[in-house]
């Protein structure tokens, strides 16, 4: 795959941006708060019945391929494993995504909060998930609290059956037809590599591609990935009057479907929670993409500014 000709943009701002010195000092204060709250038993009842609204978000995505017809992907980011979610509360929701009977399970990254040893908490509960064509993941800012070397995190994984795309792709085929699935590191605190993704992905091949920050489809859309699935918004999290008090993305990716140049982002909002135990108008969510061939996958227009980006989505406004 040739070299893209246009980057992701960098985060920027003091809570978003990259690791100032500011804001190091900053994540480790809201993660010890963080800490101080998980320790309160009420709290963990009171997200347990914000995850009771789990939605699975059925959606659907068009292929050439015939063969491709009803593969199914659950799409699970954002867990923030150790925020008021435990080993037992990781058994239940993955004993309700394998009822879903996904035939790929794919992980947008943030499965721990901000300790390693939150990976633990995994252990068990992966047992629960056996998809048919296997569990992949990539990093998310959160799994890189401490930094870039993410290794312990990627190991743990694939020692447990999960598969790290961090910055590479595999071929996954179905019904005699193949797509061509990938992931990068994470646009704020790693180093994502698109032409590494990638890299080995046949001419007219469907393409999904995983990413934590939404913004990385502004790279991606560049180079004709079909599917974007990203996290990393929680949706807002807590939203006021519609609108989210915090930011995550340049775009106004916030959650839902977008879509340039013919190809697709999907923004989950995640299951987890950070800081606080509740959502408000984000409810936790696991996409559930199914593809559905055709004769010729229908064109998705770029929406004029100021438009809805599909169903779900905010304004699509991409600079040039």
């Amino acid at each position: 795959m040739s070299e893209s000709p246009r980057r992701a943009p960098l985060p920027t701002g003091p809570l978003t941006g990259p690791r100032t010195q500011l804001r190091r000092a900053l994540a480790y204060a809201m993660a010890g708060i963080n800490r101080l709250l998980d320790a309160l038993p009420p709290l963990h009842r009171l997200h347990r019945r914000v995850r009771a609204g789990l939605e699975f978000t059925a959606l659907e995505l068009p292929v050439p391929q015939a063969g491709l017809d009803g593969l199914r992907l659950a799409f699970v980011s954002d867990v923030h494993a150790g925020s008021f979610l435990d080993a037992a509360d990781l058994d239940e929701l993955f004993g309700r995504i394998a009822a879903a009977a996904p035939d790929l399970v794919l992980f947008g990254g943030d499965l721990i909060n901000s300790r390693e040893a939150e990976l633990a908490l995994f252990a068990g509960p992966l047992r629960r998930l056996t998809p048919p064509l296997g569990m992949f993941a990539v990093p998310g800012n959160h799994d890189h609290f401490w930094g870039p070397d993410v290794s312990a995190w990627t190991q743990f994984l694939e020692d447990h059956g999960v598969t790290v795309l961090c910055n590479r792709g595999v071929r996954v085929e179905h019904g005699g037809a193949s797509l061509w699935l990938c992931g990068v590191d994470d646009l704020t605190e790693g180093r994502p590599d698109l032409p590494a993704a990638l890299a080995g992905r046949r001419a007219g091949e469907p393409a999904i591609l995983l990413s934590h920050h939404p913004d990385f489809f502004f790279e991606a859309a560049a180079v004709d990935v079909d599917l974007t699935l990203a996290g990393h918004t929680h949706g807002g999290q807590i939203r006021i009057a519609g609108r989210a008090p915090i930011h995550h993305s340049r775009f106004g990716y916030e959650r839902g479907w977008f879509a340039e140049n013919g190809c697709r982002l999907y923004v989950g909002r995640g299951v987890g929670v950070t800081v606080l135990p509740w959502r408000w108008d984000a409810a936790p969510e696991v996409p559930l993409v199914t593809l559905r061939a055709a004769a010729v996958a229908p064109a998705v227009q770029r929406p004029a500014a100021g438009s809805r980006a599909d169903s779900g989505g905010a304004p699509v406004t991409m600079p040039r």
